[in-house]
């Protein structure tokens, strides 16, 4: 499963580097003009990686950067609030807005801007999808320094692009060294995705504990902060495909402003828990810390009531893993966010795959 995986990623970024920079560059463009960047997709599975694409650009984690205007969109809301300066991504259906737009999207005729992933499997297809936006959200930033002064290398950005601290750049120059950076990322998620999984074991061990709660009738309860609650969006939908019961604690959106305004957001998921939560369900935390209050305190909620928890956390687990806060930990060893969700998303893809198949399956499937 990992081998294919990188298989593809090379594949796919190493065809695709010198366009996802120029394209960066027209996005770069339209922000500098005013422009937005609205996402729309189709089924579940695509509508998580709309509302994660515009959280993503509107909260930057890159310190210094710009909030970037980004929004996830129903499909039929394009007619009513798309602009011609605006660019469009669409995942899983045809990006559409008036004349004038940018379009982007996944599949032959879907968009000005088609970048087709080479391969049949949804899971892989939908990680190289991510990591491409994920790139571009990263390289824009590249050109919005440069657009707003050729003169200042790459400001605060410079410790992900030291190639433009040397001064001005002519933008030729920028569209090379931002390709070759594309590369560069493409490599990087693909060592990351081995390192989180390894040989699999505790994939396969999660999955085991996972299906035997999901067969005995128990349902799984998903939850995360910003790109993780897409993630968590994104994994109940990937569960509830294969016919298991899951519940998205980061959906309700009168339920956590609700808690947030009036309690406070650390028990964001942890009055959910008490309220869904039964013994003999699933509570799996998705964190790139592994150290969000509301993680940590609907963690222990789950334990107090007999959930099995499982975390899915980035960097070296923070307390998570640490203090053995849950009972099954899967850490993507890393301190850049946006790789850190990329093998998260291969961690919960796996999940999945081997949940479906059947554990002794999995394990087959897992060992070839």
């Amino acid at each position: 499963m990992i081998e294919a995986r990188s298989e593809a990623n090379q594949r796919f970024f190493a065809g695709e580097a010198e366009r996802i920079a120029q394209l960066s560059l027209r996005l770069a463009e339209r922000f500098v003009s005013g422009g937005r960047l609205l996402a729309i997709g189709a089924s579940a599975q695509d509508q998580s990686d709309a509302h994660h694409v515009a959280v993503e650009f509107v909260h930057p984690v890159i310190v210094g950067k710009r909030a970037l205007p980004a929004l996830a969109l129903r499909a039929d809301q394009l007619a009513l609030l798309a602009d011609p300066g605006d660019a469009v991504i669409a995942f899983g259906t045809r990006a559409s807005g008036p004349p004038g737009c940018l379009t982007i999207g996944f599949a032959p005729g879907a968009a000005e801007w088609v970048f087709e992933p080479p391969t049949d499997d949804p899971f892989i297809r939908q990680e190289l999808i991510e990591t491409l936006y994920h790139v571009l959200w990263e390289t824009v930033h590249v050109f919005l320094d440069h657009l707003g002064s050729s003169r200042s290398g790459a400001g605060d950005s410079g410790f992900l692009y030291p190639f433009l601290e040397g001064g001005a750049a002519d933008l030729d120059a920028v569209l090379r060294d931002v390709s070759a950076s594309v590369l560069l990322k493409a490599r990087e998620v693909a060592d990351l995705r081995e390192r989180t999984i390894g040989d699999g074991e505790d994939v396969m061990r999660v999955a085991a504990a996972v299906r035997e709660r999901l067969d005995a009738g128990g349902k799984l309860l998903a939850f995360g902060n910003g790109g993780s609650a897409t993630d968590a969006m994104d994994v109940v939908a990937d569960f509830e495909a294969a016919g298991r019961r899951a519940l998205d604690l980061s959906a309700d959106s009168a339920i956590l402003t609700a808690l947030a305004n009036d309690v406070g957001p650390e028990v964001l998921f942890q009055r959910q828990i008490i309220a869904h939560g039964r013994p003999g369900d699933v509570a799996l935390a998705l964190s790139t810390s592994g150290g969000s209050a509301n993680i940590l305190a609907a963690l222990a909620e789950a334990r107090r009531r007999g959930l099995e928890t499982v975390a899915i956390v980035g960097y070296d687990g923070g307390r998570i893993a640490a203090e053995g806060l849950a009972d099954h930990v899967i850490v993507a060893p890393s301190e850049y966010i946006p790789r850190i969700q990329e093998a998260q998303a291969t961690a919960y893809h796996l999940l999945c795959e081997l949940v479906a198949a059947g554990t002794s399956r999995g394990v087959e499937v897992a060992q070839t």
